[in-house]
This record gives C-alpha cells, structure tokens and sequence, in this order.
C-alpha cells in the first residue's frame, strides 16, 4: 500500500470523526462559552436558570486577609485568657486535634492573652478590639460570624479552601462561579476583577498565586483580571506607538474572523471564549484607566479612606477602586491583603496591619451606605483562618495557625448588620454554638445573589462540580435580613 495513500486516508478519516465530535462538543457546550450571560436583577432567569430567586445582593466585594488574622485579638473576646495569661492551655481543650509542625513539638503552650483592650461597640454592644476603632464605628452595620472553621491548617490549602472550595489546587474561584453564573452587567470591564497590596509591617505574608482567581474547569473567560498597583493597571493597556483605535478595531476583525474560521472545524468553545476576550481587552482600553483616575474624588473621599487612599498599592486605595468599580457594576471585586500571618512579634506586626486596613475596610461600608449602594453589595472581610489561644516562640511572642474556629465579618447585600453569630467556648478555641463552615460562608454568599449551591453545578470530569463541594452545607439564614431559603 502506498504510504502516502494511507496517510491521506488516516487524514480523512481523523478530520471527518474529528469534525464529528467537534461539532458535538461545541453543540453541547455552546452555553458554557457565552461569556454575554446577563442577570437580571429583576429575578428574571438568564439562560442558565439564574437567579434561582431574588437576589438581595447585586455584587460582591470580598476584602481577603491573607495569613488568617487573630480572632482572638479582634473580634473574639474573652475574659479567662487575660485571667490565665502564662498559664497552660489545658490539654482538654486542645484534645486530639491536629497542630502544625510549628508548635507540635512545643515543650508548653502558654495561653496568651489578647494584646489589645476589648469594648462593646454600637447599639448592638458588639465586643470588639481597640486594635480596630474604626471597625468598631460600623458594628451596626456588620455581622460578625465567630465561629467559622476549616479543615485546613496551613496556608496554601487553607486559602485554596476557602477561595475555591476544594483544599485541592485548580478548581474554580468563587469570583470565577459568580461571573459563570450570572455574567457581568459592565460589558467593558470583566465581571470578576483582582486586586493586591502588601503590608507595611516587616511581616512579608505568605505568598499569593494567580490560580486562588483562576477559573478551572470553567471557561476560562471567568478567571479573574488582576489589576496592577503602577503603571497601566493591565500589562498592554495601551497601543504600541503608531497603532491607533481604528488600526486596533481593524486587527482584532481580522483576527475574530480567522478564529471563526478556525471554531468551524475544530469546534474548540475556548476559541470562542478567546474571541469574547479580546472585544473585552479592546474596550478596557478606555474603561480601566478611567476607573484608576482618582481625580475626580473630591477631598472627602481622602478623609474617609486615609491618605494612603492617594497612593496606588496600598489597601486604602484599593478600597477606593472597589467602591469605584461596584459603581459600575463588576460583579465580584476581591481585594488580597497579605501580611496576616504573625507567628512572631504579634504586637508589632498585628497592630500594623490593622492600621493598613482598619479605616479603609470601615469608610468602604460608610461609602457605600452613604451613596445607597451597601443594600445590595455584599463585603465580606476575613482570612483563611484564625490564631491559636496559646502562644508561639519565646514568651509567647506569636500565634500559630488556628482552623478549628475563627472570626469573620460580612454587611449589606441581605446581611443584617449589628448581629454576632456563633460562640467559641472559653478559651475560643473550639465552637460551642452555630458552627459555620467555609462551606457554609460560601452557600451564604451564593443565596444573597439569588443563587442556591446545590442546584448551581458544572459537569467535569463525571460529576456535578459547585463551589460548595459535595459535603453538606447550609446557608446561614439567621444573619440575613430575609431568613427564607428559597429554593425557585
């Protein structure tokens, strides 16, 4: 048989079986690669059957704080640690539980007081730490969850947990769930947008990846854009010299037309997603820097989110860029703050990053109420974490990683503000009452969009993937101004 008859022949074959299951594929996943899917606030289903019920949150804002900040010294105050400050935590209290290799071998574990002075805040007479007075302005408007808890007890699977679901790498952000399910409302910004800042305490903070906003097995037009703290806020925002909007418009034609061609016998849907990706690079051009302009923000602004608010990078001015892009509807704005993770000199270094954030954190909340936007935003603050009740390093200096039961923070959106939810017991160091998984912060998060998790899936890899997993979780209605939980 002659070779290049055979190879003819296996070409014809591959391409028509090949032509075949591409044309199938893209059939059946021709709605997964849309990335147009609008919501519609009204309660309208779009295409995917959401919002499965009114939603009382339109977007999300998510303040991240990377390296799990102190509940005990924020947020969960008790008495009985100051009383027994020095002493050993007792071994009842700790149990079989596992710890890090940091403290494992620990000859003691000397109970540690907080390190600032707690006070009830607001007529809901919320305790909350002096390491926090601008935090403790809005306790009336907040809720705070004090017994969230995780499985995970180191960073990189514990940020991965509570970012994606899944303590395993590569699933889906959160970020990247909201944007499939309910697309963007702004067609010239992405519906899921990142931003990072650093403390300035010596405290470098645990690392961050890009895959914490990835999109996973999502159509990968639902990752998150990271919007840079110098410069263009996205690498090539601009035209190289020369090149003008209407050479750009003309480029990007051409180019859409031969990746149309290309979708036609491949049946690729990313090469779709990649098409809908280059329209949204072309029309960020003008949208980003207008949205990293602060000159139009009068003096006000400055004075609420402090002077650090000026300075791109920081914590403060990306506060600033979250109330900015909420404005103009981004669907899931999260804001990674590291810095948090105070195994050694926990005075210095806690008391530092509560002044990079407290006042910035507090005046979003105040903003956004102000221009009547805080009703349907929901801002969550917190870390993948907590901090142990016993001491780490010499004379109890630090805190060592504590996932059995930690504090967080949530307001607007459907929350009621002025609640304290869950109890630690004595030593907050286990849950006594109303535990809320991460799982459960994220089934949360999804109702007060108009989602229920357990009906919101992706079909990969043989199973119906959600961003809540396959255990059990539970949305906490008590903390909501609706406490129904509506199932369509």
């Amino acid at each position: 048989m002659n070779i290049h008859n055979l190879a003819s022949r296996r070409k014809f074959v591959s391409q028509a079986f090949g032509g075949v299951g591409a044309a199938a594929l893209g059939t059946l996943l021709q709605g997964y690669a849309n990335a147009d899917v609008q919501s519609q606030v009204s309660g309208k289903a779009n295409k995917f059957g959401l919002p499965h019920f009114q939603p009382t949150a339109k977007r999300v804002i998510y303040l991240f704080m990377s390296g799990g900040p102190s509940h005990i010294d924020l947020f969960d105050y008790k008495p009985i640690l100051e009383q027994k400050h020095g002493e050993e935590l007792p071994p009842s209290v700790r149990g079989n539980q596992r710890l890090t290799g940091m403290t494992a071998k620990q000859k003691g574990f000397p109970v540690c007081g907080p390190i600032g002075q707690f006070a009830q805040h607001g007529e809901c007479g919320a305790w909350i730490s002096d390491l926090l007075p601008y935090t403790s302005k809005i306790a009336d408007d907040i809720a705070i969850i004090r017994s969230m808890n995780t499985e995970a007890i180191n960073h990189d699977p514990g940020i991965t947990f509570i970012n994606t679901g899944s303590q395993i790498p590569g699933q889906p952000s959160a970020g990247a769930w909201a944007s499939y399910g309910l697309g963007s409302e702004n067609q010239n910004m992405p519906a899921y947008v990142v931003l990072l800042s650093q403390g300035n305490g010596k405290n470098p903070g645990q690392p961050i990846f890009s895959r914490l906003w990835g999109s996973g097995f999502l159509p990968s037009n639902h990752q998150g854009v990271m919007l840079r703290s110098s410069g263009d806020p996205v690498l090539y925002l601009k035209d190289p010299d020369g090149i003008t909007r209407e050479n750009r418009r003309d480029q990007l034609d051409h180019l859409a037309a031969l990746n149309r061609l290309k979708f036609q016998t491949s049946g690729d849907p990313e090469i779709e997603t990649r098409i809908s990706q280059y329209e949204m690079a072309f029309r960020m051009q003008a949208a980003a820097p207008e949205i990293a302009d602060l000159s139009d923000e009068p003096e006000s602004t400055f004075q609420l989110y402090g002077e650090d608010a000026r300075q791109p990078g920081t914590y403060a001015f990306n506060c600033l860029m979250a109330r900015r892009m909420a404005e103009r509807d981004v669907r899931f704005v999260q804001l990674f703050h590291r810095g948090w993770d105070q195994h050694v000199s926990l005075q210095t270094h806690l008391r530092a990053q509560c002044l990079d954030t407290d006042q910035a954190s507090a005046a979003l909340i105040t903003d956004l109420k102000n221009r009547g936007m805080l009703n349907d935003t929901l801002v969550i603050w917190g870390g993948e974490f907590g901090r142990t009740a016993y001491g780490q390093g010499k004379l109890g200096s630090g805190r060592d990683h504590h996932g059995r039961c930690f504090s967080m923070w949530m307001a607007g959106g459907g929350v009621r503000g002025g609640v304290s939810y869950g109890q630690t017991d004595e030593f907050a160091y286990n849950i006594a009452e109303n535990g809320v998984h991460i799982r459960d912060l994220n089934a949360t998060m999804l109702h007060c969009l108009g989602i229920d998790h357990e009906r919101f899936t992706y079909r990969f890899q043989g199973l119906d993937q959600r961003l809540t997993g396959v255990e059990h979780a539970h949305v906490v209605s008590d903390i909501l101004l609706d406490r129904s939980t509506p199932h369509g």
